[in-house]
């Protein structure tokens, strides 16, 4: 998957934007991509850069194909 790395049973990627407005957009995206998808991000946001983590904890905290799916579309909004 596009830079998005497989670590510690997670998928996790930093983005970063222009400034903190663009960045605010995208998760405002990535929120109704997650609710629509019944399926929630850990994230941080500093100013420009968003950083995603992606596990399914109802799963054992791993990595599932709710991630995969969740992490193509957060990439698909690029």
């Amino acid at each position: 998957m596009d830079n998005w790395k497989e670590k510690d049973d997670s998928l996790n990627r930093t983005f970063e934007f222009e400034n903190f407005i663009k960045a605010w957009g995208f998760m405002s995206q990535v929120a109704i991509l997650a609710e629509k998808a019944n399926h929630h991000p850990e994230w941080k946001n500093v100013y420009n850069k968003v950083e995603i983590t992606l596990t399914t904890h109802d799963d054992g905290s791993k990595v599932t194909d709710k991630d995969r799916s969740l992490a193509k579309k957060i990439n698909d909004l690029l």
